[in-house]
């Protein structure tokens, strides 16, 4: 099948005038056939008017699917659901778990959805929550939980869900999408704290294929160290991955190495990117 992909919510702006960039991210999935889904919400600064800079209509959603649990991910499906009505809502059984930042200073900073469940579901949230890779449109398949496989991607360091640091949370909700299209698999990630590397796998293994053709979205390398960087850049040669478009949480200093290691793949997935495949 064919898709379009655009990115309404990063933390930079392309060249459509207008739209504005907030540390987040969301992608709209548009099919050939069938109806169009949101892949994360933002933080809920940008969401809507972006849409409406690039005139999208995202009334036609019928489908939200949200990464993970933290605020820059999921904080724009509220406004989204106020302007736009019921939607149904996927992701892991852990979405709704206390999140926390604590920094080197002791500062502790919450993180989670900064909405509870009941708020969204009085606003038109169907949740359907489930750990297991499963496909929820034609060709459209939700990760599920992947399993930390590699001894390289360490995760996140500071995350907590407490304010104590006595209880580490390793998001263990870290779910991407993965489009089947005539040119290969598309994954779409938000952060992909799970690791880029641990993600591909999974998702190989799931679909019974490696064929993955581009990778969309946020990979957390900006956080990681020189070891996994590398071992991260060496998996998506060999796999032979011919776009990222990469954003979000990956940084500054980790794409210009990603544009420098594989200057023919790479590009920055900036607000208004946009990828027909």
């Amino acid at each position: 099948m064919k898709f379009r992909i655009t990115i309404l919510c990063e933390n930079s702006v392309g060249p459509i005038s207008g739209t504005l960039g907030e540390h987040g991210f969301s992608a709209l999935i548009e099919p050939a056939q069938g109806d169009p889904l949101l892949f994360d919400t933002g933080q809920g600064l940008t969401l809507l008017h972006n849409a409406r800079r690039m005139n999208r209509d995202l009334s036609k959603i019928g489908r939200v699917v949200l990464s993970h649990g933290h605020y820059d991910h999921c904080g724009g499906l509220l406004p989204l659901l106020q302007e736009n009505g019921p939607k149904r809502v996927y992701g892991h059984p852990a979405l709704f778990r206390a999140r926390h930042r604590i920094k080197d200073t002791g500062e502790c900073w919450p993180i989670g959805i900064p909405h509870t469940r009941q708020e969204l579901e009085s606003a038109g949230a169907d949740f359907d929550l489930s750990d297991e890779f499963r496909e929820i449109a034609p060709q459209i398949y939700l990760s599920g939980e992947v399993p930390r496989a590699t001894v390289f991607e360490t995760g996140d360091q500071g995350l907590y869900c407490d304010c104590t640091g006595q209880e580490v949370d390793a998001t263990p909700d870290d779910q991407s999408l993965v489009l089947e299209t005539d040119k290969g698999l598309v994954i779409i990630v938000g952060c992909c704290h799970a690791g880029l590397v641990n993600t591909m796998e999974h998702v190989a293994y799931s679909l019974g294929r490696r064929d993955i053709y581009a990778v969309i979205g946020g990979t957390h390398l900006g956080f990681c160290g020189q070891e996994q960087f590398d071992m991260t850049v060496s998996a998506l040669k060999c796999w032979g991955v011919q776009k990222i478009a990469a954003g979000h949480c990956t940084g500054f200093a980790a794409s210009a190495r990603l544009s420098r290691e594989m200057p023919k793949e790479f590009q920055v997935a900036l607000v208004g990117f946009t990828l027909e495949v």
